[in-house]
């Protein structure tokens, strides 16, 4: 037979059995219909007067609107008990899934462990705490960020031996700050650079004027600064101009959040900042709870953040321009 024929009667042979199974039913089993009317909870230990917050809430919101699930949100500006609170609240009104960042190492277990009980899926995101046994993370790993930031500064001979680092951050002892300085000491204590993390107070206006009034009275003693949160790092342009202090003064590090870090990064107040695309933060963990209620696995970590410097700031200063006129 020639190789036309052959590929003929193929071309007949498929059609006949295409046709049948569409005359008999369908051939394939149907997908199950996604689950409707569902009811996430996103929970945050931070502030939503913080730019990260800010940015990840329209995230979770964005995904919520795309999935068609109503979406609760809160904010619990660091305190424990109302973020406790909240979480057994969103337990007993029969959360489809809830999301949550954490606000310390273990202050979470017995909630996890009551919303599993109740087959409620748990998603942490911005601060892990895998001892919780939740089912899975988006944000960054915050010692691996304090490493980079450690060894930005020694990799590019900014600080030596014998030097002070000046750690300002909104909540000591706090999940984020904690796990950063962990980060930080792993590089800075073999090389004998010393470091202080200094409370500036979860408040803006007060803490612009603790971080203005610490450089002013202990500015000559700092060799570095590393900002612990997005709050203190983005108002290191403001606080050096306030001491008078010009670009390049002392080298900086911290994260990258903000319209203000962003700026102050092109400007050279800010070495390099990191970006831990807080909008993922926001959208993944909604999505990875819709993804449960389908009967899907999400036991996964996702890592979200990236260091950028003055030679790309642009990018950054566009995408938190973006998100804040949203």
């Amino acid at each position: 037979m020639k190789k036309h024929s052959i590929l003929a009667l193929l071309t007949l042979l498929i059609t006949v059995s295409f046709v049948a199974s569409a005359g008999a039913g369908p051939a394939f089993a149907t997908a199950p219909v996604p689950q409707t009317n569902l009811t996430f909870y996103w929970i945050s230990h931070g502030s939503e007067g913080d730019p990260i917050w800010i940015f990840a809430l329209q995230g979770a919101n964005e995904a919520a609107k795309a999935l068609n699930v109503t979406l609760k949100a809160s904010f619990h500006h660091n305190d424990i008990a109302t973020q406790k609170e909240a979480f057994q609240a969103a337990i007993a009104a029969g959360a489809d899934g809830i999301a949550t960042s954490s606000p310390q190492v273990g202050v979470l277990n017995d909630e996890v462990k009551l919303a599993h009980s109740k087959g409620i899926p748990v998603v942490f995101f911005n601060t892990d705490d895998p001892g919780t046994g939740r089912d899975a993370y988006v944000g960054a790993d915050n010692t691996q960020v304090g490493r980079s930031w450690a060894q930005y500064l020694a990799d590019n001979k900014l600080v030596k031996q014998g030097d002070k680092v000046w750690m300002p951050v909104e909540v000591p002892g706090a999940t984020y700050g904690a796990d950063e300085t962990k980060g930080i000491a792993s590089v800075f204590d073999p090389l004998g650079v010393k470091y202080e993390v200094f409370d500036a107070k979860y408040d803006p206006v007060e803490t612009l004027n603790n971080m203005v009034d610490y450089l002013t009275a202990h500015g000559s003693e700092i060799n570095a600064m590393i900002g612990l949160g997005d709050m203190v790092t983005g108002f290191t342009q403001q606080a050096f101009e306030r001491v008078n202090w010009k670009p390049g003064q002392i080298p900086v590090v911290g994260w990258g959040n903000s319209s203000e870090t962003a700026n102050a990064v092109k400007a050279g107040y800010v070495n390099a900042a990191t970006w831990q695309y807080p909008d993922a933060q926001g959208y993944m963990p909604i999505y990875m709870l819709y993804e449960a209620k389908q009967g899907r696995a999400i036991g996964y970590t996702v890592y979200t953040f990236g260091l950028y410097t003055k030679d790309n700031a642009d990018t950054y200063i566009k995408l938190t321009a973006m998100m804040q006129s949203k």
